[in-house]
């Protein structure tokens, strides 16, 4: 099975997303990440746009008709305006290829894994309750915690009010966005944030988990008692009890396994449903826990990555089942290989993890080029051979 480029990005929102700088924000909701200006490329910072600023006036109408205050529609658009960046992501969302191996490669890194360990001990007591609360393994929640914004540091830094208002102008998702911006309304108006410090991805996911506006009015849970449901702030407790209380009311059976490799760590019993994604590649048995978590991301890949995620911050070792070579012949050992050679030759793939992504091909040209053969960016064996 090949993955394509949205499920792959939507699953890990955090990969490729410019780390939060961190400043003490007084108001509603505490201590947040909230974006510097210089920190957002220009095509995500506001551009003047006459046709969006009509599309504002009229939707104002419609949302005080929602109920939505005249004062909080001006405070959630003060300083609001079209991001033309915004509506380039969604319309190129151009698909690459990556495979399994690929997947939980990067899923499943040595940092990941090990972040996560550090990062259920440190909040240990907080998602033990959370599991005692929602029936939800600690592991799992922190396992999507992880794929999702990278523990928290890769929350997103776009202003979600003028990300979700510029794709409903653009109109290509008009009806959905519209939806999530008066939700996003709604939560200004409730009091959990305050609008500027509403901050997320280009297409408005938030916090510590990447809740949609809409996700976060249903499923969002107070779990600290303070009053607000907070899922930006440094601290993650409602995030992660809103985590489970969505795999919660979406049918998670406490005490069930989400599945295991087959032969592996956990394999589960013959009652469930058996997959292979990757043709060759391990086979996987799984269980409704696997279906639940699909309903936070419906790739099967995206599921085998916070379950084996959560199994290897629990202590399990990797899958023992092996990958077929890639279309070049090369297994994760040889791309492993070719990457620390390039490295060491002075041409940084940036990390060995036997991904071969945009770092590896850049490094691959610049060493041809510098020798003198056809620039392709593409491994093969003669090059391997070549950096002996």
């Amino acid at each position: 099975m090949m993955i394509n480029r949205r499920l792959f990005g939507l699953g890990l929102a955090g990969f490729g997303v410019t780390a939060c700088s961190r400043l003490s924000m007084g108001g509603a909701g505490g201590t947040y990440s909230t974006p510097a200006r210089d920190e957002l490329p220009d095509d995500l910072l506001p551009a003047p746009n006459a046709e969006y600023s009509a599309w504002v006036a009229g939707f104002r109408g419609r949302a005080q008709a929602d109920g939505i205050t005249s004062a909080t529609l001006d405070r959630a658009f003060r300083g609001v305006g079209f991001l033309p960046g915004v509506v380039t992501r969604d319309r190129n969302q151009t698909e690459f290829n990556r495979t399994l191996e690929d997947y939980l490669s990067i899923a499943a890194s040595d940092e990941r894994i090990e972040k996560g360990r550090q990062a259920l001990a440190r909040h240990r007591r907080t998602l033990n309750a959370i599991e005692e609360q929602y029936g939800v393994d600690a592991e799992i929640v922190t396992a999507i915690w992880g794929l999702e914004s990278f523990y928290g540091e890769r929350q997103g830094l776009i202003p979600v009010i003028s990300a979700t208002s510029t794709l409903a102008f653009e109109g290509r998702r008009g009806r959905y966005f519209e939806r999530e911006l008066m939700a996003a309304l709604r939560i200004v108006q409730n009091g959990d944030i305050d609008a500027p410090n509403m901050t997320g991805s280009w297409a408005g996911a938030m916090g510590h988990t990447q809740c949609m506006p809409t996700v976060f009015q249903e499923y969002a849970v107070d779990f600290t008692g303070d009053g607000r449901r907070d899922i930006w702030s440094e601290d993650p407790t409602d995030a992660l009890a809103t985590t489970a209380n969505y795999l919660k009311r979406h049918g998670w059976t406490r005490g069930l396994r989400w599945g295991g490799e087959i032969g592996g760590h956990g394999s589960s019993g013959p009652e469930g449903r058996v997959i292979q994604p990757q043709t060759g590649g391990p086979r996987f048995n799984t269980t409704s826990n696997f279906r639940v978590i699909k309903r936070y991301n419906p790739s099967d890949a995206y599921a085998l990555g916070v379950g084996h995620l959560a199994d290897r911050i629990a202590g399990a070792g990797p899958l023992r089942g092996s990958f077929p070579p890639d279309e070049n012949g090369f297994t994760r050992r040889d791309r492993i290989t070719l990457q620390e050679r390039l490295t060491a030759r002075g041409f940084d793939t940036e990390g060995a993890d036997g991904v071969i992504g945009r770092n590896t091909e850049a490094a691959i040209s610049a060493y041809q080029e510098s020798a003198g053969l056809p620039v392709t960016g593409t491994p093969s064996q003669d090059l391997l051979r070549r950096l002996r």
